[in-house]
């Protein structure tokens, strides 16, 4: 993968709100990205753009990965964002908005190059998967560009994108009514499983990170935790925060317990005594396990080192 840094809870966060940027500087989230796309007024671009300068030059960001949401390809405003942000050496990252076409991403990142010609590592380039298009282009996107280190989820444009009806972001809509056969029970309704899927298995098929799009239920502990949980279950490298309460729920929620990492020690135990032994393959607490348990077992190790 493109960073070795964390980035389970990854903190969105006004670029233009400066008390606010200095706090997520401060948080104890993995990784920040200031935004200068969606949560800045169009009369605030200019102002958000200055701020996300003056916070990337002068503030403390630790350890944290570090990022800028720019605003669509086709605005009027990213060609001066690109020139402002691109020699900026604690910029580690942009995430770029609404990615649909490799064409707009290659063309991005050879602007950042040509922006700052002897920076000594490329910015790397965070794809935001938010529109149907982009889901359907989502493997071409994830291998447009070398500089391509991420992907992450946008759940509410893509909701909007495809037409669901709801007003919540990362919530999926109430279940419906089942079958007869059922006593129409209500049935779940999971909009966000496909695409989350569909986005990993790009991801990992490139060798990128797997970042989810956030809760919008901020004040909502259980349902942040719960849906981090889901996303860490399933594989991603973390989730985007949109408000400080939600890192602590969802550090928890990538970070594995003491139970899990027992189990996972044990698995990697016992298949190394098989191996010692001339075996591919053995029984331990009454199920098979082989090399692929062994790899997922490694996965959760790594993950709480």
């Amino acid at each position: 993968m493109a960073s070795l840094r964390p980035s389970r809870a990854y903190l969105a966060v006004p670029a233009h709100r400066a008390r606010f940027v200095a706090k997520a500087a401060a948080s104890s989230a993995d990784a920040v990205f200031m935004d200068l796309e969606d949560a800045v007024p169009p009369s605030e671009k200019g102002l958000a753009l200055e701020e996300a300068v003056q916070s990337l030059s002068s503030l403390d960001w630790g350890s944290k990965h570090v990022a800028v949401r720019l605003n669509a390809v086709d605005s009027p405003f990213i060609a001066e964002e690109i020139r402002t942000l691109a020699a900026l050496p604690r910029l580690d990252a942009v995430i770029v908005p609404k990615a649909e076409r490799a064409s707009g991403i290659i063309a991005i990142a050879d602007q950042l190059r040509a922006a700052a010609p002897d920076r000594a590592s490329p910015v790397a380039l965070e794809l935001l998967i938010e529109t149907a298009l982009g889901l359907v282009n989502v493997d071409t996107l994830a291998a447009a560009h070398p500089s391509v280190a991420a992907l992450h989820l946008g759940v509410g444009d893509l909701a909007a994108s495809l037409g669901a009806r709801t007003s919540d972001i990362g919530i999926s809509p109430d279940g419906h009514v089942g079958s007869e056969q059922s006593g129409y029970a209500s049935a779940p309704l999971d909009l966000f499983a496909y695409p989350m899927m569909r986005l990993l298995v790009a991801a990992r098929a490139f060798g990128l990170r797997a970042i989810d799009g956030p809760c919008g239920a901020f004040r909502d502990a259980r349902l942040t935790e719960a849906s981090a949980q889901k996303a860490a279950a399933m594989g991603f490298d973390g989730k985007q925060v949109i408000h400080p309460d939600q890192i602590d729920p969802t550090l928890r929620a990538f970070t594995p317990s003491v139970e899990e990492l027992a189990q996972a020690r044990r698995v990697v135990e016992a298949m190394e005594t098989a191996e010692a032994q001339g075996q591919g393959a053995v029984t331990l607490d009454g199920k098979m396990i082989d090399y692929a348990n062994v790899r997922m077992a490694r996965r959760i190790i790594e993950l709480g080192s």
